[in-house]
């Protein structure tokens, strides 16, 4: 069990808890695809405990690694950008009858799949193992995916109607790269 505490393990116990996260990825994609929007929801909320715990054991133990950065990055993809995007085309895009709401609707995701992409890559360039800035410049996407999911709520309990949701996803969707500081927690 040695591999857990060693900072050059990929299995070492900071990564394993990123493992997790993304299983949660994909276990909500999977519910997604089943309509399941409530269970999905849920395993996206534990894979973001984890993403928070991982962050957390990695700096306590010193366990950064160039491998964990990486693969916290790609967690954060599928946990924090595919996974809301997919959920709001699914539950509230797809649901629609009118072809030319699609036409603008598909575009939009794509776009906030990028933005979140480049994002994440921009992050990775810039990290260093170990290292934790006191802002972020942009919206992270977890907290990203966090806006997200309000959009998604408030058009499921009527608050807003479709367009309402576009507008919050292209604007969510360019804050993620812009200068905005958020605090980091």
């Amino acid at each position: 069990m040695k591999f857990l505490f060693t900072p050059s393990s990929q299995f070492n116990l900071a990564n394993m808890f990123t493992f997790v996260n993304i299983t949660a990825g994909l276990l909500a994609i999977y519910f997604i695809t089943q309509n399941n929007f409530f269970l999905a929801i849920i395993l996206a909320w534990i894979g973001g405990a984890f993403d928070i715990f991982d962050g957390k054991i990695a700096r306590k133990y010193k366990l950064s690694n160039e491998f964990g950065i990486q693969l916290d990055s790609f967690a954060d993809f599928l946990s924090f950008v595919l996974v809301p995007v997919f959920l709001v085309f699914q539950a509230v895009y797809a649901q629609t009858q009118l072809t030319g709401l699609m036409i603008v609707a598909a575009p939009l995701s794509i776009l906030y799949v990028i933005s979140g992409l480049r994002r994440l890559i921009y992050f990775n360039i810039n990290a260093d193992a170990g290292e934790i800035e006191n802002y972020f410049t942009g919206v992270p996407t977890p907290l990203g995916a966090i806006l997200l999911w309000l959009a998604y709520l408030g058009w499921a309990y009527g608050i807003f109607n479709i367009y309402v949701v576009m507008i919050l996803m292209l604007l969510i969707a360019l804050s993620l790269n812009s200068k905005i500081k958020v605090k980091h927690l």
